[in-house]
């Protein structure tokens, strides 16, 4: 029979991610102690980073099953601690470092993660529905996604979403709920029931930099910003915030709804940001007998597109389009995202087809400060 040692435990405990920080317990000193009793009994105590932490089951569940996987233990016990102050902020360094001000991690020079920030001329384009079903597409790929609800006062994230989860607070730290393998943060989590957000220009400007900079959103490859509608307040705080965030622009295929997209899209000349391209959703209807019934028209995303392009004086590419479909909108209505619910329907092959694009894109040197004094010194 095995005989356990300390160092079997521990390195099975190296793979028990913490749910929030997505990190191993042994990296971040959650393990307060091992203790091998008679017969390869094992009993464990964890640190949790707050007494009221809401996935402390999770966490026992997560630790049992992986230290009772060792060859040789017995029963597995596990009891949580809470760490002090001092404990907590050792962490907050840890992760987060010894600044005495919180940065915003994606508008330092050497980020790696990729910004994208979805916007739209109107109201009622799905826009919301387009950035919840391209970060579940992107996690699913394995990549480590967060959504910003930006939307601060139509925010409908969490729902979309299906979690109404709300974030932890370490020291100054956020630790932004999970959801389908997506980090998100949402108003909508610090507000009660349906509450309505009553704030005028400088109070959104000041939450949207506590959801970049006092959140831990770890190292992310993407950021999706659901914006709200229009070229207003919260628009100009992104581009101020994250100089570098690429806009996203959804449309309709409507001549009316294309007219607008294209102001929103147009903020880039003058926020002198780079526009990823144009989705255009609710794009036709598929019919029982094989034909497609165009609700709203055609031609609107890549009129949009065109005419983007031409603005700028640089390619802006049609991402592609978005059929409507019934199951489209129950799944956001469930909290399920339709590429994850239903993959092989028609929306969710158009969503997954445009999320690959905008994931395999690398960043260049286009736009970013090399450092280099360009002054002639005579």
């Amino acid at each position: 029979m095995s005989v356990v040692t300390e160092s079997d435990v521990r390195g099975a405990l190296a793979k028990v991610d913490d749910p929030e920080i997505r990190k191993p317990i042994t990296e971040l000193g959650m393990v307060k102690s091992i203790i091998i009793g008679q017969g390869g009994d094992v009993h464990i105590e964890v640190y949790l980073t707050t007494a009221g932490c809401p996935l402390r089951t999770e966490i026992t569940q997560r630790v049992t099953k992986a230290v009772a996987d060792v060859p040789g233990v017995g029963a597995v016990s596990v009891d949580l601690d809470v760490m002090d102050d001092a404990q907590r902020t050792a962490l907050r360094k840890q992760l987060r470092g010894d600044s005495a001000d919180p940065v915003i991690p994606f508008a330092q020079p050497g980020s790696l993660t990729r910004v994208y920030a979805v916007a739209s001329g109107k109201g009622g384009v799905g826009k919301s529905s387009v950035t919840v079903n391209l970060a579940a597409a992107m996690a699913a790929r394995g990549l480590s996604v967060g959504v910003l609800d930006a939307d601060i006062y139509g925010h409908s994230i969490p729902r979309m979403l299906g979690s109404d989860a709300r974030p932890t607070q370490v020291e100054r730290m956020i630790m932004p709920p999970v959801a389908h393998d997506v980090k998100f943060i949402s108003i909508a989590q610090f507000t009660q029931g349906n509450t309505p957000v009553v704030w005028r220009g400088p109070m959104l400007h000041r939450a949207l930099q506590q959801f970049l900079a006092d959140v831990f959103w770890g190292d992310l490859d993407i950021l999706l910003l659901d914006l709200p509608p229009g070229t207003g307040d919260v628009a100009i705080s992104i581009a101020q915030l994250i100089p570098n965030a690429e806009i996203l622009v959804v449309t309709t295929p409507q001549v009316a709804a294309a007219e607008v997209a294209e102001r929103a899209g147009s903020i880039a000349l003058q926020t002198r940001q780079r526009i990823a391209g144009v989705v255009e959703n609710q794009s036709w209807m598929d019919l029982p007998d094989g034909s497609r019934m165009e609700l709203y028209g055609s031609g609107g995303g890549r009129t949009v597109a065109d005419s983007l392009s031409r603005a700028v004086g640089a390619s802006v590419p049609l991402l592609g389009q978005v059929p409507i479909e019934k199951e489209l909108r129950e799944a956001g209505d469930d909290g399920v995202p339709i590429v994850l619910r239903d993959p092989e329907s028609a929306s969710a092959k158009a969503l997954i087809e445009i999320a690959d694009k905008l994931a395999v894109r690398r960043r260049g040197l286009a736009g970013m400060s090399l450092g280099i004094d360009t002054t002639r010194h005579l």
